[in-house]
């Protein structure tokens, strides 16, 4: 129970990061490599798999991913941008906000549910899955509407 509780600890402090660091990501113009990039260093938590403890099953596989996918969606529908000065912005909306404190929500009660059932370690790479599985559908539905819009930049950019 204790590591539950440690990691739900990291996990908000990790969930207002990254809100602090979206609000900061609108001030300045975004590029692909920006876009593209966070899922490339995300993906090397895939290397918790290479330990015993944190493997899990395909079912398990399966559900985390359907629900990063299905969580994708809110991002996608939340997610915009504008052309300012011949550059590309993210818009800051407060639903943004409201829907990544949502599910940092979910995830902790979601968390304490299954840490009855499930090993803490089989349960970090499920959530690890599910983010996964929510960040590189919502990067690809950015990069391509950040493309989108590129197209109607001056030459000089």
């Amino acid at each position: 129970m204790t590591s539950v509780i440690i990691s739900t600890v990291i996990a908000v402090f990790m969930g207002v990061f990254f809100t602090v660091m979206r609000m900061k990501a609108a001030t300045k113009p975004v590029s692909p490599k920006k876009i593209i990039l966070p899922p490339f260093f995300m993906s090397t938590g895939a290397l918790m798999f290479v330990f015993p403890y944190f493997r899990i099953t395909g079912q398990e596989i399966l559900e985390a991913a359907i629900a990063g996918i299905i969580f994708s969606f809110l991002l996608i529908k939340t997610t915009k941008f504008e052309i300012k000065e011949n550059d590309i912005y993210l818009i800051n909306s407060k639903v943004f906000i409201y829907i990544l404190f949502g599910l940092l929500a979910i995830r902790i009660v979601a968390k304490f549910i299954l840490s009855s059932s499930i090993d803490v370690g089989p349960l970090g790479g499920m959530f690890w899955m599910l983010a996964f599985c929510m960040i590189v559908p919502w990067r690809i539905a950015m990069y391509i509407n950040y493309k989108k819009l590129a197209k109607n930049l001056s030459p000089t950019n």
